[in-house]
């Protein structure tokens, strides 16, 4: 609607603005906009939690009335009225709900599209610490995301169990999979070994026991906690986004490199 009243028609218009916002802010943001799939995921409602903070900072040089969350609420009125923006809150941002995006009560209730959109937008690194993680073949069908952003220079990192080290086995027991765990961990080590080879990509197995499983993309994460005699599916997970000196992301960012020292490279 903000977009309309200012005459933006089109991705070409909204850059052009983007930018001369940018460089009064930065020379450096200016060519930070967001792609074409991009923009037009801002515009669809559908997106989940807020986009990089410098893409917030623009946002708000460009509509300086209102608050960069604000900017992502649905409206309903007629085309030709616009609210007031709410009164926004004196109380400072800490670097705690920054940094939280949203929990999400079980990882089972982590919407499709949230996965799909975190996956297919990794531009940088993604790094995965399970036993597991079979269903990001099986139901995000990642291995061609692999190849293909492998391909641009993306690093990926796959921590994966060994299934037969005490944690994996000791896990399936309390879990109630007996058995069922250790064929899935070798399920998703015969599957990252069709990318394992491509330049960017490492996979390595490891027998820590599994506090949480994480998953990185980029500047945001999933981290899928674990509770005793319940799957990992069933567990709540959080949402984080990486923000200056947030103490969440460094504590479980700093988890996954101390089991990436412990662990073995893939044979």
């Amino acid at each position: 609607m903000l977009l309309k009243q200012r005459y933006i028609q089109n991705h070409r218009d909204f850059i052009r603005e983007y930018d001369r916002a940018a460089g009064k802010i930065d020379p450096e943001l200016k060519g930070s906009g967001p792609s074409r799939a991009q923009y037009f995921r801002w515009l669809s409602g559908a997106l989940t939690g807020l986009p990089y903070p410098h893409h917030l900072r623009v946002l708000e040089k460009m509509f300086p009335e209102w608050a960069a969350p604000q900017l992502f609420e649905p409206y309903s009125e007629s085309i030709g009225f616009v609210s007031k923006p709410q009164a926004v809150t004196s109380t400072q941002p800490t670097p705690e709900n920054e940094e939280l995006v949203r929990i999400y009560p079980t990882r089972a209730s982590v919407p499709y599209a949230v996965w799909n959109e975190l996956i297919h937008s990794v531009s940088t690194r993604m790094d995965v610490l399970v036993f597991s993680g079979q269903f990001l073949v099986e139901q995000y069908d990642i291995l061609p995301v692999v190849r293909a952003k492998a391909r641009n220079g993306v690093k990926f990192r796959f921590l994966v169990g060994n299934q037969q080290s005490p944690a994996v086995v000791q896990r399936g027991v309390e879990e109630g999979t007996t058995g069922g765990l250790e064929g899935r961990v070798q399920m998703m080590r015969r599957y990252l070994r069709r990318v394992s080879e491509l330049s960017g990509v490492e996979v390595r197995t490891h027998g820590t026991i599994l506090y949480n499983s994480i998953y990185r993309f980029d500047d945001q994460a999933l981290i899928n906690g674990h509770a005793y005699g319940a799957l990992a599916g069933e567990s709540p997970v959080l949402h984080l986004r990486r923000s200056d000196d947030g103490p969440m992301w460094s504590h479980y960012m700093d988890s996954f490199e101390r089991v990436w020292k412990l662990a073995e490279q893939e044979k």
